[in-house]
């Protein structure tokens, strides 16, 4: 067996996507992510080991992704310093920039995205994102 320098919430994370996403039928929300697989995202004052974040499923795709933007600099470069030591692998670059804002005082922030292409699929039963995208160009001809 390969031994793997993945974190444990990466690897957890895996396990849902590769066993739970595909289940998710009715419309459901997932929440209390591991905070490790979410770097830029607020954590819960309860709970810092889990992400103020969540998304929407439905129709065995995600359609949407929500979460409360971090805006403490020291927590936020402490992220990107575990993210440069290997252990998360959604960015590896420390953002001095992003850090310097943060410090000049960032307001508390929030945001939702839709895949609308998704959210096309749901409503008319396509199973192909491809067959909903509004590039013409970018599907294949004859179709």
């Amino acid at each position: 067996m390969e031994e793997s320098n993945k974190d444990i919430a990466v690897v957890v994370n895996d396990v849902f996507e590769a066993t739970v996403e595909q289940h998710l039928i009715q419309p459901t929300f997932v929440k209390d992510y591991p905070a490790p697989l979410c770097p830029l995202t607020r954590r819960d004052p309860n709970d810092p080991t889990i992400a103020l974040r969540f998304e929407a499923f439905a129709a065995n795709m995600e359609l949407a992704n929500a979460y409360t933007e971090l805006n403490d600099p020291a927590v936020q470069h402490e992220n990107f310093m575990i993210q440069l030591r290997g252990q998360e692998e959604t960015m590896a670059t420390m953002d001095d920039d992003f850090i310097t804002a943060l410090k000049y005082g960032m307001p508390p922030a929030g945001g939702l995205g839709i895949g609308i292409d998704r959210l096309i699929m749901v409503l008319t039963g396509v199973t192909s994102i491809r067959d909903v995208i509004l590039f013409p160009a970018l599907k294949p001809v004859g179709k």
